[in-house]
């Protein structure tokens, strides 16, 4: 049996391996994006939390530039998502519900010291994603790139935070 060239199959198969790849990059783009705006949201919401509960003059205000930062960065997350035709979430995801349900709970000294550790922690990982992230030529990448300064500065500042309630014992 000879094996003869068949122009149809050859694009369909073709077709197949460019639009898996494609499919692919388009999911992980999708992941990031969601991702992002369900973490400006618990990070809103974490920063009006600080506001009430927090002990210290210095995690309250912490609280309001993370509100202010993250509320900035989710007009531009999503509008990134809609140029790319991906649906944004309207929230935070379960597992940052329950974080904030935890730290809702709690108030005084034990929350700052709480909150700065979850804000040193959140933010290290969200870092990481964002550097990855804004190595793609798209909206989600142009994205990740604005984003990086204003979390490595939620970075440091959270670190001072947590410095400070551990000097503090």
């Amino acid at each position: 049996m000879s094996m003869r060239f068949n122009p149809a199959a050859t694009a369909a198969i073709l077709f197949v391996m460019t639009t898996g790849s494609a499919f692919a990059q388009d999911s992980a783009v999708k992941k990031f994006l969601t991702e992002a705006i369900q973490g400006n949201y618990a990070e809103v919401q974490m920063g009006e939390l600080a506001q009430k509960n927090a002990q210290s003059e210095d995690t309250k205000v912490y609280g309001q530039m993370l509100a202010t930062d993250h509320n900035d960065a989710n007009k531009k997350a999503t509008d990134a998502a809609k140029s790319l035709n991906i649906n944004a979430p309207a929230g935070p995801s379960a597992k940052q519900k329950a974080a904030y349900d935890k730290m809702a709970k709690m108030n005084a000294a034990a929350f700052d010291k709480m909150f700065a550790q979850h804000m040193v922690a959140d933010h290290k990982e969200d870092i990481a994603k964002y550097k990855a992230a804004s190595k793609k030529q798209d909206a989600a990448g142009q994205y990740a790139q604005g984003a990086l300064p204003t979390l490595q500065k939620h970075l440091e500042e959270a670190q001072k935070l947590a410095k400070q309630k551990t000097s503090l014992r």
